[in-house]
């Protein structure tokens, strides 16, 4: 059961957000501000983080980064009201990024492939780590048997 945790600074986004995916066979937790993330994600390892871009303190934009910095595979997906950061270059950092509506089911299928395709590349990385010592590829892979 993954765990997702969501970075928004209303307590209604984390309750109705938190309810869905609990709905959906998540694990969730939240937090409301970079500093509660940052513990957050210091002391628990989850799948993959919903973040606001407004937050109280340093912004969305900063957890963000620092996410990203510290755990470069950890999937965010950007879910705000505003539609205004389609062109923003920042964007690209994250790994999805859906407007806030009252129809969830937008965000809830973008957790679904992100999780899905963060599952793959693991599972990529483990098969290559298992293929033999030091990376290297068994001999049947490379036609030498």
């Amino acid at each position: 059961m993954p765990n997702i945790l969501i970075v928004d600074h209303q307590p209604c986004v984390q309750e109705l957000l938190s309810e869905e995916l609990i709905c959906e066979g998540y694990r969730v937790a939240s937090a409301d501000d970079a500093e509660s993330a940052r513990r957050h994600l210091r002391s628990s390892r989850p799948d993959l983080v919903l973040l606001d871009l407004y937050l109280d303190g340093p912004d969305g934009w900063e957890v963000l980064r620092d996410i990203k910095r510290q755990h470069p595979h950890l999937p965010v997906i950007i879910f705000t009201a505003y539609d205004s950061y389609l062109d923003d270059p920042r964007l690209s950092q994250a790994d999805g990024y859906v407007i806030k509506s009252f129809d969830l089911g937008e965000l809830k299928q973008k957790v679904a492939d992100v999780l899905k395709h963060k599952a793959a590349r693991e599972e990529k990385v483990e098969a290559k780590t298992a293929s033999g010592p030091e990376g290297h590829e068994p001999a049947w892979i490379l036609g030498y048997t």
